[in-house]
């Protein structure tokens, strides 16, 4: 038994009894060391503040922190605000944060914050200025710096402007190792106007309103555009597997595989938050991170223990809502998190915790559901059944979180979410197994956002599975292709059937039943491509080694329509086919004018190069280009028409297609006048030269006593007797058959 304190003698202490270096005191040491470096993680100094007396600094205080606890926890014990020998407070202070991403969050969405009127924030972590500011690093004289001289820049839409005023697009080809834009001539070849070697390492890509063409290389991503085509923007985010646009060309989010390392020395335009991380979101304008992150674990077990088969990479990663306030990420099985822009800070400081959520998808453009008068944005996600709970498609209303609709579905398979361009509808693909499991069949739940309740419409005609669906741009028609076979690899394609959909015709401005308009059966088909301005659609075959069709379709035909379809809001036409064998990609132009197919070196090396066609499938122009990768049309802007001028426009459009016929024969005209002036000139540059060549014959026959020209000599002979011509008629079998006549 252990001595009481009351009855220890010395002996009990004796030094001489133990030896201190014998006794282990790790697991102490272990349990209660002081983790400095975690310690200055959490500091951050916040300059910039009013300067107070001693009276009035509490008050500042309580006002700071209505600032701070809104992005992370703090106290008012854990501010430190120092004081001058006057009396005054010295204008910054100190904070600490419950964790060091509750610092580093402060550092994203304090910095340059109006505090008031006559205040901004400097906002930097306590280990940065120790990086930064330590001996030898700042210099003690101090060296104003040095402002660059105004230079206006260049106009991002200055291709708009079309030098030859016809409204042409202009179109990027990516070949061999050569980048090349070239304004659309239709038949003619392109006209280049610029072309450049090794100009990305790995793509190119549009922003989504053509502001910027996107080159990819080992150091990062840049941005090009203006007249001159110079560099606009840099993101120094290496290794960039993937990209991606918010709508308005605002942000950028790029992806790597690779982690990002930052070396000691520091990183230009990245800092130590990012490292380790796989995504960045860039603010465009300032080419500035606003946040990082890395790459999620998705579980290779179900809910059951079951082994899955490897997901599929989920891309993007980060959606945006239609007016870029927010960007969205999926945890899939368990919570979407919502950010607010431009503070990446998540919205109401939680994740939205979905049970088993699948996927889900912004409504890409602001809805208008009637009776909800405020400020809204939805986003639709699914659900799959769990234990005894269907599945579940639902609509969520942000910023507020509530669920706007919602439908139990059963015997649910699988499940993808399409919206109409303009939010007015929302499809959801539902794939139905039976209770045996051995047959699936598919059924669309289409929400109609607009109506009032958000109505749902189910379209069950659809007897066999759905493998592509689109939704005609700014209209309410649809086309899908379906097959009787079940979905998976198979050595030969299947067939397939092509089936067009339409609303029938209703009073006033209401929108009709979906009805089923024609099935082309016996297809091989596998993709839909509709124009951007509705009404034509191609569907074809692509990334098929047996098949390689295209069938461009009018929905608004202007012949006579058929009495079948009398009730509906379409008449369905086959304009034409085409064929482009080893086709890999098609893209409509901006304007719905022109179609493009090629056959792109990425994906085989037959016949590489692209194709050019109009809206109606007349085949314009064919180039087969060595190792052609990449056809990329530039995006226009939305118009700045009202709907009103638009209208007036599509009224006067004969008029209007009247005057371009007429420039269009006379530029045709003019190219044949070219033509004819150059040969003319050729033939007239013969003539000169043999005049002259005759000339100089002349003169050499005088020069040697003969006569100027051979038929001036005599044609009399020597014995002055008189010449006779005899004329001999010689025959020549060229053929000879023989036909026996019964």
């Amino acid at each position: 038994m252990a001595p009481s304190f009351d009855t220890l003698r010395d002996a009990d202490v004796d030094e001489d009894d133990y030896d201190e270096d014998e006794i282990d005191l790790s697991d102490l040491h272990e349990k209660y060391e002081v983790q400095l470096e975690q310690g200055y993680d959490t500091f951050v100094v916040i300059d910039g503040l009013p300067e107070v007396t001693e009276d009035l600094k509490p008050k500042l205080v309580k006002f700071l922190l209505k600032k701070l606890n809104q992005i992370g926890k703090t106290k008012e014990d854990l501010i430190y605000m120092p004081m001058g020998d006057n009396g005054k407070s010295l204008r910054f202070a100190f904070v600490e944060f419950s964790s060091p991403a509750e610092a580093a969050a402060a550092v994203r969405q304090l910095d340059m914050l109006p505090f008031d009127k006559k205040h901004t924030l400097r906002v930097n972590k306590m280990t940065d200025i120790d990086r930064y500011g330590r001996e030898g690093r700042v210099d003690d004289n101090y060296v104003p710096p040095k402002l660059d001289e105004f230079a206006e820049k260049e106009h991002l839409r200055s291709f708009m402007a079309d030098p030859s005023v016809r409204g042409r697009d202009q179109v990027a080809f990516y070949r061999g190792d050569s980048v090349g834009i070239f304004w659309n001539n239709e038949k003619d070849q392109p006209e280049t106007i610029v072309d450049r070697m090794h100009w990305t390492e790995s793509f190119i890509q549009w922003s989504p309103l053509g502001s910027y063409l996107v080159s990819v290389h080992q150091q990062g991503v840049q941005l090009w555009g203006g007249a001159s085509w110079s560099r606009q923007k840099r993101f120094a985010h290496p290794f960039v597997n993937m990209l991606d646009f918010s709508p308005g060309e605002k942000y950028i989010v790029t992806w790597s595989n690779r982690p990002i390392s930052i070396p000691d020395e520091g990183h230009p335009q990245l800092s130590l938050d990012e490292d380790g991380k796989n995504y960045v979101i860039w603010d465009v304008e300032t080419a500035k991170p606003l946040r990082s992150f890395a790459n999620l674990d998705i579980p290779a077990a179900g809910p059951d223990g079951a082994v899955k088969p490897p997901p599929k990479f989920p891309w993007p990663a980060f959606k945006w809502s239609a007016d870029e306030k927010y960007v969205a990420r999926l945890t899939q099985g368990s919570s979407i998190s919502v950010y607010e822009l431009p503070g990446m800070n998540l919205l109401d400081k939680t994740v939205i915790k979905i049970d088993g959520v699948m996927d889900f998808e912004w409504a890409p453009a602001t809805p208008q559901r009637e009776g909800v008068k405020q400020y809204e944005q939805l986003f639709c996600y699914w659900t799959p059944e769990i234990g005894s709970n269907p599945a579940k498609v639902a609509l969520m209303s942000i910023p507020s979180k509530q669920v706007a609709r919602s439908l139990n579905l059963f015997s649910v398979s699988d499940a993808k979410l399409h919206w109409q361009s303009e939010a007015a509808y929302l499809s959801v693909k539902v794939d139905r197994h039976s209770k045996s499991k051995k047959s699936q069949a598919t059924t669309l739940e289409i929400f109609r956002i607009k109506e009032k309740g958000v109505p749902v419409e189910v379209v069950d005609t659809i007897k066999d599975t759905v493998i592509n669906f689109a939704w005609e741009p700014k209209g309410d028609r649809f086309v899908v292709i379906t097959t009787s076979e079940p979905p998976g690899p198979t050595a030969v394609p299947p067939k397939t059937s092509v089936s067009f959909f339409c609303p029938e015709k209703a009073k006033g401005s209401a929108v009709g039943n979906f009805k089923h308009l024609r099935t082309l059966e016996k297809k091989n088909s596998n993709a839909i491509y509709w124009s951007p301005r509705g009404r034509f659609v191609v569907v074809a075959t692509v990334a098929n080694a047996q098949n390689s069709d295209l069938e461009f379709y009018d929905l608004d035909f202007e012949g006579e329509k058929p009495e079948s379809d009398k009730d509906l809001t379409a008449n369905l036409q086959l304009t034409n086919t085409a064929d482009h064998y080893g086709m890999t990609d098609i893209q409509w132009d901006p304007a719905g004018r022109y179609v493009a197919s090629w056959a792109s070196a990425w994906k085989h090396s037959m016949e590489n190069g692209y194709h050019i066609y109009d809206f109606k499938g007349e085949q314009l122009r064919e180039e087969p280009v060595e190792k052609f990768r990449q056809l990329a049309w530039r995006p226009r802007p939305a118009t700045l028409l009202s709907k009103d001028e638009q209208k007036q426009i599509r009224k006067n459009l004969r008029e209007y297609s009247k005057q371009f016929e007429q420039e269009d024969a006379e530029r045709g005209a003019s190219a044949d006048l070219a033509v004819v002036e150059a040969r003319r000139r050729l033939l007239d540059e013969w003539y000169a030269w043999r005049a002259s060549v005759e000339e100089e014959l002349e003169e050499e026959r005088l020069d040697r006593g003969l006569p100027a020209k051979p038929e001036e000599v005599s044609a009399k002979p020597e014995n002055g007797e008189e010449q006779q011509v005899i004329e001999e008629i010689v025959e020549e079998v060229i053929e000879e058959t023989e036909e026996i006549v019964s």
